[in-house]
């Protein structure tokens, strides 16, 4: 079976977020098989998608998995499924995929960029939780929970230079969210090209950093665009491998845009349709 390893919100190879991506035949198989392969690629995500019948609201479905477990929504994965359907001439024009969080709609744009629409997340201020600070290495000024969907917590930081330096105790940061941590700052020179930055914490997830989070976005556009007063932004996100999401809020919905770019096509040599052997 064919796997290709994309790199998401970037178009340059060894940036932005790598995903794993099988295009499967059939139905998706066993769950474990499907955690077996994400646990193998060892990538913050990996997604596996089938082709579904023709008529329907969805034209393919779509699940995605980290290394220990499967996850209700996921922006880079889908950004990296997309640019593999687009780029081999398997889809043309826009992909609905039938996912854990709604039809999700993937549309490409004419310099090579894929427009991901994906459900805002509704924000919510909470208190910033006791021991966040020490865990996470600084000092928040607001905190917000992302909905059941996202499940994350955002915080913001005093600035930019703060988000950068973060080097969070990840076991303690665990228990204050049950997916993860969001941290961000506003720019502090949006002539760069990008309006504010962030960091994305996944310890519960098995990813102590991830790289490049589209799902993360669709809580920083809103947060966002209420404070800087456009509804279209950049996101950088300050990982080691940094990544550019373009934002846009359009009320429920949230457009996400990035390149992918392919840097490993390849053969999955263990079976993950067939039986398993003793």
């Amino acid at each position: 079976m064919r796997i290709r390893i994309v790199d998401a919100f970037t178009d340059r190879p060894f940036a932005g977020n790598p995903a794993g991506v099988l295009i499967l035949d059939d139905v998706f198989p066993a769950d474990d098989r499907l955690q077996n392969v994400a646990l193998e690629v060892n990538h913050a995500e990996t997604a596996f998608a089938h082709r579904l019948p023709e008529g329907g609201p969805a034209d393919w479905a779509l699940r995605w998995f980290t290394p220990v477990t499967e996850v209700a929504m996921c922006g880079h994965a889908t950004l990296a499924t997309a640019h593999v359907l687009f780029s081999t001439g398997a889809h043309e024009g826009p992909a609905r995929f039938a996912t854990r969080s709604g039809v999700l709609i993937a549309t490409p744009g004419a310099d090579g960029s894929i427009t991901l629409d994906f459900p805002t997340a509704p924000l919510t201020p909470v208190e910033i939780p006791a021991g966040l600070a020490k865990a996470l290495g600084a000092e928040p000024l607001d905190a917000l929970d992302t909905g059941p969907d996202v499940g994350d917590l955002l915080v913001e930081l005093a600035d930019e230079g703060t988000v950068r330096a973060l080097a969070p105790d990840h076991r303690a940061l665990a228990a204050h969210s049950p997916r993860g941590v969001i941290a961000t700052a506003r720019a502090e020179d949006p002539s760069l090209g990008y309006d504010y930055v962030s960091r994305c914490f996944f310890p519960n997830l098995g990813i102590d950093e991830d790289p490049v989070t589209g799902s993360a976005h669709t809580s920083l556009a809103p947060y966002w665009s209420a404070r800087l007063g456009r509804d279209d932004l950049t996101g950088l996100q300050a990982s080691r491998r940094t990544g550019l999401v373009r934002t846009g809020l359009r009320g429920d919905r949230t457009l996400l845009t990035g390149h992918a770019v392919t840097v490993i096509d390849g053969e999955l040599l263990g079976q993950v349709t067939s039986e398993d052997t003793p």
